[in-house]
């Protein structure tokens, strides 16, 4: 695709000698924050669409061919070899659509499928627990969300909501007692495991943790932002700020 090839051969040339000095002086590292940037920007764009996702896409996308760039340079792989593996992976992974060898007609099917495969590659060898290949480096949330998921796999699950419900309710009475005798560091324990337990029921819902937990602080922004421009915050007493925060609500 000529559009695409141009693209990467603009990415060389801001990496050339008499290129860019910013981008000559980018290495694998000094790009971790910034692909994460243009990741949560690129899940906030989700929500518009249209150009603005078009926009963060590109962003995304030039995180991509930067990092092959520069592992080209450094003699390990190009942005072709990265196309290339997960060209043929897509292909592995869907037998039941480019071999039509395999009698799969559900989601479920597919992925019990896809995880039957993974196992079998060569770059999954050497994983001896089912928990291997869930990055430390997560977001908290979401890392707590697939190691309850791959733990569900097997069947380490709560068969029903209620029990999830059950557990939610524990932790947050375990949270209070050490709060109450003033155990910092065990209360700072109990709070993790009610961040998971909620993580697990987000799970049982459906519904997703990070998403749901952005979509609480979208709301928390909104009604404070109606606080701050219907009271003078210098010299409003709680109650009053509390009594505007209600008529936010409305």
């Amino acid at each position: 695709m000529k559009k695409f090839d141009d693209f990467v051969e603009i990415i060389k040339k801001l990496r050339e000698p008499d290129g860019c000095p910013w981008d000559r002086e980018q290495t694998l590292e000094s790009l971790k924050p910034h692909l994460l940037e243009e990741t949560y920007e690129v899940l906030e764009a989700m929500d518009e669409g249209g150009e603005k996702l078009k926009g963060e896409l590109g962003d995304l996308l030039l995180q991509v061919v930067f990092q092959s760039n520069i592992c080209e340079e450094k003699g390990e792989f190009k942005i072709e070899d990265v196309i290339d593996s997960i060209s043929e992976k897509m292909i592995r992974r869907h037998p039941h659509v480019f071999e039509n060898d395999t009698d799969i007609k559900t989601s479920d099917e597919v992925l019990i499928n896809w995880e039957k495969i993974k196992k079998e590659e060569k770059e999954h060898a050497d994983r001896t627990s089912i928990l291997d290949g869930v990055p430390k480096g997560m977001p908290a949330l979401l890392r707590a969300e697939k190691l309850q998921k791959k733990a569900s796999k097997i069947g380490f699950d709560w068969n029903e909501i209620h029990g999830v419900i059950d557990k939610v309710e524990e932790e947050i009475d375990e949270l209070r007692d050490e709060v109450m005798v003033g155990n910092e560091e065990k209360a700072k324990e109990e709070l993790g495991d009610l961040f998971f337990a909620l993580v697990n029921l987000s799970r049982h819902l459906g519904v997703n943790p990070e998403l749901c937990l952005n979509a609480a602080s979208d709301k928390f922004e909104k009604r404070f932002r109606y606080v701050e421009t219907h009271c003078n915050l210098k010299e409003a007493t709680l109650e009053e700020m509390d009594k505007v925060w209600e008529e936010s609500k409305k």
